[in-house]
């Protein structure tokens, strides 16, 4: 996975992060390397089932290696506000196979 330019306009920016096990990691992007790996602040992750609302597990600070990590993408911190968490329903993400 490369870096590039993407990752540094992200900096300080609420982002979600799927990683390879299949677990959505939301937080705020305080850096990078070389290698991909990450650092956020105020992360949380989102535990999805079909049985209950979605579980909000706070982790705080927190790094993700580059080498469990399938997407990162902005996240609009406004609009994701306005999502009922605790009544949406989904099958949690299978692990990534590459």
């Amino acid at each position: 996975m490369s870096s590039g330019p993407g990752l540094e306009s992200l900096v300080d920016q609420t982002i979600s992060v799927i990683t390879n096990d299949g677990r959505n990691i939301v937080g705020v992007l305080k850096g990078f390397d070389q290698a991909t790996n990450i650092i956020l602040d105020e992360s949380h992750e989102r535990v999805f089932s079909t049985k209950e609302g979605v579980q909000q597990l706070v982790l705080g600070l927190y790094i993700i290696r580059g080498d469990n990590i399938s997407i990162v993408g902005e996240l609009d911190a406004d609009l994701d506000s306005t999502v009922d968490w605790s009544n949406m329903r989904a099958y949690p993400l299978k692990p990534v196979i590459h």
